[in-house]
């Protein structure tokens, strides 16, 4: 059961208005009543509801979607998805960006609880899922996109990245590449440890073949391109013959990072594959071969789900896996 200011003004030994000017106006209030509120507060675990006046008229209208990154086109399709499925409903999107960081997502987490959001839709930026289960249970229903989380009880709807992986190195494989580089994002993001693991399952089972780990801080054109800047620098017999890209930002700064260089040509000396194939993937310089994820329909389906939660919070979590698809391009010879 959600604590009232009733409840803290209790424990504080104040009245409600006085919580209240702590809340709203801390410099009218003693600071031994402010710290002794503040106290009772965290004691009850009192969460601050901006939106009360909105759930007198009814419940909220209002669902709550965190991204890893909101600048990246896959996430944008993701979001859009969400929002057809909301509008269908009669329902809103608040979009909250974490930057790959959990001391972001954790404060969105906070805000969406304080607007007392239907429910969350949530990509999480770390293994950790302490601030979504905090959510729930507070009684707001969380539904993890893009992410699957074994032995957890969260639904979630994704597609399957070590699959996704593993067909990544396979075409590369299947092009007589034997050096591969799998380039792009830090080991604590759930789809990178993911696409990485189905990319070593497929060399492994290739003789003579290797897979070189190459990380980068963020999953961005920058990033890429940074990371291309350091192949190209190293003699041409030290180089991947091919370049698996955790995601298709990744491998647009590698490309250019190659290809302006004009000492490295794509694909006849590295070929490249990215990942979610966004729009653009088709339109760079040389057509980037990428890993299809269904992203309007990953944002529309955990909405769908997230709606069946809010309508029966007993129900059993589901989880929904896509398959992902090969999409051929120039990048790894047409």
């Amino acid at each position: 059961m959600a604590v009232s200011i009733r409840d803290v003004a209790n424990r504080a030994g104040v009245s409600v208005g006085t919580v209240s000017n702590v809340l709203n106006r801390p410099s009218a209030v003693a600071d031994a009543t402010v710290e002794r509120v503040r106290q009772a507060i965290d004691d009850l675990g009192y969460v601050r509801n901006d939106a009360a006046r909105q759930l007198r008229a009814g419940r909220s209208t209002t669902i709550g979607l965190v991204v890893l990154d909101a600048g990246n086109p896959f996430f944008a399709d993701v979001a859009r998805g969400a929002e057809d499925a909301a509008a269908e409903r009669g329902l809103s999107v608040l979009l909250g960006n974490s930057d790959e960081q959990p001391s972001r997502e954790e404060a969105y987490l906070a805000l969406f609880e304080e607007q007392r959001v239907r429910g969350v839709l949530l990509s999480p930026s770390s293994e950790t899922l302490a601030a979504a289960q905090r959510l729930r249970d507070h009684g707001i229903p969380v539904v993890l996109v893009d992410r699957t989380a074994p032995g957890s009880d969260f639904s979630s709807v994704a597609v399957d990245d070590v699959r996704g992986g593993y067909i990544a190195a396979s075409h590369l494989l299947d092009r007589g590449r034997r050096r591969i580089a799998f380039v792009g994002g830090q080991p604590t993001l759930r789809q990178v440890v993911d696409r990485h693991a189905g990319a070593e399952r497929a060399v492994a089972e290739v003789a003579g073949a290797t897979l070189e780990t190459l990380p980068t801080d963020q999953l961005t054109v920058l990033a890429g391109r940074e990371a291309g800047v350091a192949l190209v620098a190293r003699a041409p017999e030290d180089r991947p013959d091919a370049i698996f890209a955790a995601n298709d930002l990744v491998a647009v700064g590698i490309m250019q990072a190659l290809v302006m260089t004009g000492s490295v040509r794509v694909p006849e000396d590295i070929a490249l594959v990215g990942y979610d194939d966004i729009a653009f993937a088709q339109s760079t310089v040389v057509p980037l071969t990428s890993i299809r994820q269904p992203a309007h329909l990953i944002g529309s389906r955990a909405l769908d789900v997230l709606a069946t939660l809010v309508d029966d919070p007993t129900r059993e979590p589901e989880t929904i896996e896509f398959e992902p698809e090969l999409v051929v391009r120039e990048s790894t010879g047409g």
